[in-house]
């Protein structure tokens, strides 16, 4: 998708944009974003790790860091990819409530991530925290689109099954072309772009599915 993963907003206090967004789609951005400070500030001191220390590891600045920490910004689905790597954490325990026994998602209470541009969605299929090991995506690309996403986790493997539409895959210098009912597995730890070449929205499941620890 031309626009980056870092541009995705997730959540935040700032000012709605109300014309984007109905009144529950903020409700639940505000959630989520005081769920992304509050599982960050325990990350991070649970392992020990300052500001600075995160900073480092990350590539994120102190000052975005702390920012986020305190609820003061609308952290971008590109710096929790960041911060997650540094602190050598699955994506979805940022955005998480710790869960135990069985956990349900309904469809409706599924925080949709949206780029800026609004051309892509993505909605968790599974409770945040079920598994440490794998992450269940839809993806929603709109027409003649692409997204770009930096390298994961060391170890990340991605699963993506194309449901409708077209998906062309760029891995370094690798371009696979799949439609629908095809799928593709890679190394999720180098740089990678989603690509929809047709005239028609395209719909994936994506699977992110970390290296066992």
């Amino acid at each position: 998708m031309a626009s980056r993963k870092s541009e995705a907003v997730v959540g935040g206090p700032g000012k709605a944009r109300r014309s984007a967004v109905t009144q529950g789609d903020e409700v639940g951005a505000a959630e989520l974003g005081r769920r992304v400070a509050e599982n960050l500030k325990r990350r991070r001191k649970g392992r020990g790790m300052s500001l600075d220390e995160l900073a480092h590891a990350s590539g994120v600045s102190r000052a975005a860091l702390s920012q986020i920490e305190t609820f003061k910004s609308n952290p971008t689905v590109g710096l929790l990819w960041k911060i997650a790597v540094g602190l050598g954490v699955p994506f979805t325990e940022l955005l998480g409530e710790p869960t135990k026994g069985i956990s349900v998602l309904r469809r409706g209470d599924a925080q949709v991530l949206r780029s800026t541009d609004g051309k892509l969605e993505s909605r968790p299929l599974a409770p945040a925290g079920s598994s440490p090991i794998v992450e269940l995506y839809e993806l929603r690309l709109s027409a003649r689109s692409a997204h770009s996403s930096e390298a994961h986790t060391a170890g990340t493997q991605e699963l993506v099954v194309v449901l409708a539409g077209a998906l062309r895959l760029r891995v370094d210098a690798e371009v696979h072309d799949l439609g629908p009912g095809d799928s593709v597995s890679f190394a999720a730890d180098r740089p990678h772009t989603y690509e929809n070449p047709g005239a028609s929205e395209a719909r994936y499941h994506n699977a992110v599915i970390y290296e066992r620890v």
